[in-house]
């Protein structure tokens, strides 16, 4: 309750002054520091402090939920010889009980403890309210060195349902809200239309919703405005150190008019379970800070001629952070992008000059580069200077300066009289260290106003959020004696799930669809000739949909952007003429033929497709009029490898293996799907004829 009151009496009439919003943003989201003094972490129901008998025994006990306790400041010598946690429903603890695995899910005889933080859960779903007691009790001589007594009638804290939201406009509703924990809120079978403008998740304190509330990030982490739902589960995570019983309302909240699609007011004092997700604090030295995304923040300082900017972020070990100047004032376009690729590569930190010319990797497009290229690729110069870099508990921190006027042609110049229209993104790095696909980017505009007269930080502790990792869809295998006919096409490489999640290599925007299927696995008999039809752009003035099939013995794919010394070690095997002076050229390059979507989706949800059928469902088969597949025959003999792979000549990511067998016999697939080559293309020919009649 202090902190809402002191969060309202800041507000006073000044609450449209923009200097102030930022100032309640920053005390709001985080308070923890600011009150450090009057407010505990929640983490909760208390129990009481142990009761003391033998060998040191001492600690605090919470409940954390109804089969978790958790222990603070446990003491415990270690010398009884046959000590355990040890619970039951007897009226005081003895013999009759069992144990509870230690911290790590053992039950091993314990060791000594000395101030330790740790959390016991009950074996085999058993409850708190089953037991009477928590006690360290040696078995062998009988003994209780130390317990805590369950009062009759204890309830410990679990998740609470509260109503629907109420349904005001944009037919924003919901089945009900659960507070699932101190940090976690719930919304079953929630719908938006989608339509308002500047509108997000809000919350704040006050007896309504109103403008004096701040942002949450949505179910993914973003904090652009809400797309549209219908009849979904979703969970969303209070930013920073914020928590339940810091806020008075939820809502579904327009910005810009002021307006109240939908709420719900949170009750006082929930007897719910404590977040267990671990907060980890990061404040930079710069003096402005603004959260991109709940796993991504900016910080910078302008100083004479130049700007410093620091970019943090919870990314992996092998991804990278991309941050820059759009290639528009108003939008999210990569295209004439200025941006810089960060990541660390162990102990080093890089902040490596990129220009963006075209959704695609770096490739030559008649003797030019074009696509995500290096500025050096492009004629021009590395203009950003590297300062520090660190990468501490999942964190990627880097930090470099580079000048506000460029000195080159593939640098803009960084505003500072008006706010910058700014691009980031989130992707996994090659084996070269080059940036593939991102798997997080920013859909909406990004207006900063780098020039600020006045310093503003409004970042928040990032969340150590461990998102299970996407399930693959299931891989297919190809595996058809009789199959000689085989049809490459292209289309979107389907997240996480997708490209990436079947093959474990990073993905590019677009992946081979073979026979209708996303980057399945062939099998191929030696001596027998098989014909690859390829429709998968035969234009080579362009650097997205340009995509000659090449077979080589190296799993990454692109042999166009490998080097000489990098192409030595690589066989060709099908795809490509050698020149007399040794230049590659592809041979087998057809007219497009792509799967789309069908509406204009949100890639970002890709991953939270099930199935790549249902994936492919909202696909539609397009083939340009003009033009006709290119025909590639093969003939597998002694010489090949046991395993090649079907790549793009100009992109890497895109393609996958081909075994090479001897026989089919004894053939099986298990953990995959076994397709026939027949049905294949009976579905590919009845999915284009949907699409062309529809």
């Amino acid at each position: 309750m202090a902190v809402r009151t002191t969060f309202a009496s800041l507000v006073g009439r000044r609450m449209c002054d923009p200097f102030v919003m930022a100032l309640i943003y920053v005390i709001c989201l985080s308070f923890s520091v600011i009150n450090a003094q009057d407010k505990e972490i929640y983490q909760g129901k208390f129990l009481g402090k142990m009761n003391s008998y033998h060998h040191q025994v001492a600690g605090e006990v919470y409940a954390v939920d109804e089969h978790t306790f958790l222990i603070k400041n446990f003491i415990y010598d270690g010398n009884g010889p046959d000590t355990f946690f040890w619970v039951g429903s007897s009226t005081r603890p003895g013999p009759q009980g069992f144990i509870i695995p230690n911290e790590k899910g053992r039950t091993n005889v314990l060791l000594p403890y000395l101030n330790k933080d740790f959390t016991l859960k009950l074996p085999d779903g058993k409850k708190i309210t089953d037991i009477k007691w928590l006690s360290i009790y040696d078995l062998t001589i009988q003994e209780n060195f130390g317990d805590i007594s369950i009062e009759e009638g204890f309830e410990p804290p679990s998740s609470q349902t509260l109503t629907e939201l109420s349904r005001r406009a944009h037919r924003v509703s919901s089945l009900s809200v659960v507070i699932v924990d101190s940090k976690t809120i719930s919304l079953l079978e929630f719908n938006y239309d989608g339509l308002g403008s500047d509108t997000y998740f809000w919350v704040g304190v006050g007896p309504q919703p109103s403008a004096k509330g701040f942002k949450v990030p949505d179910e993914k982490g973003y904090l652009s405005p809400l797309r549209s739902y219908r009849d979904e589960n979703v969970i969303i995570r209070l930013p920073g150190e914020l928590t339940v019983f810091d806020i008075d309302w939820f809502s579904v909240f327009n910005v810009e008019t002021g307006e109240n699609f939908g709420s719900i007011i949170i009750p006082d004092n929930l007897n719910v379970p404590p977040s267990l997700i671990k907060v980890l604090p990061h404040t930079s030295t710069l003096p402005n800070c603004e959260p991109l995304h709940r796993d991504v923040q900016v910080s910078w300082e302008i100083f004479g001629p130049a700007i410093t900017i620091e970019i943090a972020g919870r990314v992996a070990d092998d991804e990278y952070i991309a941050f820059g100047l759009s290639g528009s004032g108003t939008e999210a376009r990569m295209e004439g992008a200025d941006v810089a690729i960060l990541y660390m590569d162990t102990y080093q930190g890089y902040a490596t000059d990129y220009n963006i010319t075209a959704k695609s990797s770096c490739v030559s497009v008649l003797g030019a580069n074009r696509g995500v290229c290096r500025d050096d690729q492009l004629g021009g110069t590395d203009n950003n200077q590297f300062y520090l870099g660190s990468r501490v508990d999942g964190l990627t921190v880097i930090t470099y300066r580079r000048s506000l006027i460029p000195s080159d042609a593939e640098d803009q110049v960084v505003p500072t009289d008006r706010p910058a229209s700014l691009i980031w993104a989130v992707g996994r790095l090659d084996k070269f260290k080059r940036p593939t696909f991102h798997r997080l980017w920013a859909r909406h505009p990004v207006l900063l106003d780098l020039g600020r007269a006045t310093a503003q930080k409004n970042c928040v502790s990032f969340l150590d959020v461990k998102e299970p990792k996407p399930v693959p869809w299931e891989p297919v295998k190809i595996l058809e004696p009789s199959l000689r006919l085989i049809r490459f096409m292209v289309g979107p490489s389907g997240g996480q799930k997708g490209y990436e999640g079947i093959t474990g290599q990073p993905a590019s925007d677009l992946a081979w669809y073979v026979n209708g299927f996303i980057a399945p696995e062939l099998f191929l008999r030696r001596e027998l000739v098989y014909n690859f039809q390829v429709e998968g752009g035969n234009d080579p003035h362009s650097p997205t949909h340009y995509h000659p099939l090449i077979i080589t013995d190296e799993p990454i794919g692109g042999y166009e952007q490998f080097n000489e010394e990098q192409r030595k070690g690589i066989r060709v095997l099908a795809g490509v003429e050698f020149t007399r002076r040794g230049q590659p050229r592809p041979i087998a390059a057809g007219r497009l033929c792509l799967w789309r979507q069908t509406i204009q989706r949100d890639r970002r949800l890709d991953n939270d497709v099930t199935s790549f059928q249902k994936f492919r469902n909202n696909l539609q088969l397009l083939c340009e009029e003009k033009g006709q597949a290119a025909n590639m025959e093969i003939r597998p003999d002694n010489s090949w490898p046991d395993v090649v792979y079907y790549h793009s000549y100009t992109h890497s990511g895109m393609g996958w293996k081909i075994n090479i067998v001897d026989r089919f016999g004894g053939l099986t697939g298990a953990g995959h799907t076994i397709v026939s080559g027949y049905g294949l293309q009976i579905a590919v020919i009845l999915i284009s004829v949907r699409y062309w009649f529809s």
